[in-house]
């Protein structure tokens, strides 16, 4: 790949979910496949089997993993330890009915379990009325009782439930076990990994007319039981240079911010680090390194760290979220 870098947009790759439905086609014009119920949209995306196929510009057809074994560097940004494949998986997810509980196991046990720790945060895009999700455990809740009502297939009343609305954020560290619920579309941004322990499936059954795998000893192994009724994120804005910013979450693994702009505001993004940018509402138009992007609503660009003399503009107001 002798070309240099630009901004990047990216095929969605679709995922038919049990608890899916058809608001990526409704709410974000993506094309879905008739019939099926879609849940997940994976944006950006670097695992075996599921890597992302650049849509846009000279390098249109390659893949993101393409680029991760070229010039990682230049994708990236200067980083102590390089990664093989791109460190973010990003999401957008229909949930019309609830999810499983579930938890990711934390590093120090995913290597135990074979499995890969998993970070992740919720920015809730669209909520219904009775919309909420399961975070964490109701205050006092103890292993025994979790395992005892987990028994007895009643373990979703040891979970923290949190009634949620459109803007609302959840930070979801590995080993915080968890939930969406129903009637929400959100947009997930995490570790690139996909290991995940179901605890408990509400006794659903699939297609088949049988119940889901649950991963009952994964979980246990993994799940914090000193992690009780966590809050959702802040939503103390503050004026920016444009518009205002929203700081969400600030790790080693992802920094996100939510910013909002009025209409014609304008703003030179800084180069030398990698930068996702996710409309969350309106459109977007990004220009530099010889590549135009119009992005709306549900749509991904990814701004390599070589760019430079990179600008974004908006002619309504739109809000995004803007990854590190």
């Amino acid at each position: 790949m002798s070309h240099k870098l630009y901004p990047l947009t990216f095929k969605p790759i679709l995922k038919e979910r049990i608890w899916g439905g058809r608001n990526l086609e409704t709410l974000y014009h993506k094309s879905l496949p008739p019939g099926q119920r879609v849940g997940e949209s994976w944006e950006i995306s670097d695992r075996p089997g599921d890597e992302s196929v650049i849509a846009n510009g000279v390098w249109r057809g390659k893949t993101l993993h393409g680029l991760m074994e070229q010039c990682p560097a230049e994708l990236l940004g200067p980083r102590q330890l390089m990664p093989s494949r791109f460190p973010l998986l990003i999401k957008i997810i229909d949930a019309q009915e609830v999810l499983s509980l579930q938890v990711h196991p934390p590093a120090e046990m995913a290597a135990q379990l074979g499995g890969e720790p998993k970070t992740e945060m919720w920015y809730v895009a669209r909520a219904g009325v009775k919309a909420e999700l399961f975070a964490g455990l109701k205050k006092g809740v103890t292993r025994a009782d979790f395992e005892r009502e987990l028994a007895a297939k009643n373990v979703a009343q040891c979970f923290h439930r949190i009634a949620v609305k459109e803007g609302d954020a959840m930070f979801l560290p590995s080993g915080r076990v968890h939930a969406l619920g129903a009637d929400t579309v959100i947009f997930e941004i995490q570790q690139n990994s996909d290991t995940t322990y179901r605890v408990f499936d509400w006794n659903r059954l699939d297609a088949n007319r049988k119940p889901r795998e649950l991963h009952l000893e994964q979980s246990l192994a993994s799940i914090d039981f000193a992690d009780f009724e966590p809050s959702l994120l802040p939503r103390d804005v503050s004026p920016a240079k444009t518009g205002t910013v929203r700081p969400l979450v600030k790790n080693e693994l992802f920094e996100v911010n939510l910013r909002r702009w009025t209409a014609n505001d304008e703003l030179a993004l800084p180069s030398g680090r990698m930068t996702i940018i996710g409309v969350v509402e309106g459109a977007l138009q990004i220009e530099g390194a010889g590549e135009l992007v119009d992005i709306a609503a549900g749509q991904f660009c990814l701004i390599p760290a070589q760019c430079e003399g990179i600008v974004a503009r908006t002619e309504k107001p739109s809000s995004f979220l803007e990854i590190q």
